[in-house]
């Protein structure tokens, strides 16, 4: 009996761990951007890193491009955005345009799916969905859609940026 109760919990245990994308080591990465110009994780090591997963498609992720351009100039140098799109469906004229359209500073990046197999363990996942990566480079946090469209998440992320150095 003990033996089942210790596979239950252990199997529950690997369960939770399966379904948490935070709290740990982020997945490397290496992709280009609209302009064929290459990101690397690695490159920003020592930095903040909010990662985007995002289409341009979506009118949530439009509000989040615009939230997350206000909060990178309010907090400047204080953290870095990275937005990826899975291509297809997303273009370069697509990702060009939607960039133009929003103002966008950040790159946004393109994955054929391997990144977002990594970062999303093989899960479905919505857009947006947004990763706190920390200067050591482990995901401390992550937002779905239904957290970052939610009127607090503004002060969510004030909160981390003004307690975080």
């Amino acid at each position: 009996m003990r033996k089942l109760v210790l596979l239950i919990c252990v199997t529950a245990a690997l369960a939770a761990a399966a379904d948490s994308l935070s709290k740990r080591r982020a997945p490397g990465f290496s992709l280009p951007d609209a302009f064929v110009n290459q990101h690397d994780l690695a490159d920003y090591r020592g930095k903040w890193v909010l990662l985007d997963y995002m289409q341009t498609s979506c009118a949530g992720c439009r509000a989040l491009t615009k939230l997350l351009e206000t909060k990178k100039a309010q907090y400047k140098g204080k953290f870095e955005v990275l937005s990826v799109v899975i291509s297809p469906p997303d273009t370069q004229p697509t990702v060009k345009a939607y960039m133009t359209a929003n103002n966008m500073t950040s790159p946004i990046l393109f994955d054929q799916g391997q990144m977002a197999f990594s970062y999303f363990k093989a899960m479905n996942f919505s857009t947006p969905h947004l990763f706190a990566i920390d200067p050591s480079g482990n995901i401390v946090h992550d937002w779905d859609a239904s957290e970052v469209e939610n009127p607090k998440f503004p002060a969510a992320l004030d909160l981390m940026f003004n307690v975080r150095k």
